[in-house]
């Protein structure tokens, strides 16, 4: 637990000396772009790009995740999945439950089949 608040202080730490570090840059641009594109200064560089990508696989995983756990707690199941048993299966049941006896149970397997 210790570890985590560490790991998150860290990260929380990095990111908004970066954030800081491009709004320093902004200062005294009135209303143009300021520097660097967009706006935006250059100290964000390469790990400005690769926390872009970490954040856009996040979110992918995260909708996946998502719809995936849609499915499971509805209950919908594929295309070849059967959700009914068949008659057959329930009499065997029913016999083996001793709902009916062996009398019924041939009459109505003679019936089904």
């Amino acid at each position: 637990m210790k570890k985590n608040i560490q790991f998150i202080l860290i990260v929380g730490l990095t990111f908004f000396s970066s954030i800081s570090e491009a709004l320093a840059q902004w200062r005294g641009y009135g209303q143009g772009p300021g520097p660097g594109m967009m706006g935006w200064g250059y100290g964000m560089g390469w790990f400005g790009m690769i926390l872009m990508a970490l954040f856009w696989v996040a979110v992918i995983v995260g909708i996946i995740f998502l719809i995936r756990w849609l499915f499971v707690s509805t209950g919908v199941k594929g295309h070849g999945a059967v959700s009914e048993d068949s008659p057959l299966e329930i009499l065997k049941r029913r016999y083996a439950r001793g709902e009916i006896n062996k009398e019924e149970y041939d009459q109505k397997k003679r019936d089904l089949g």
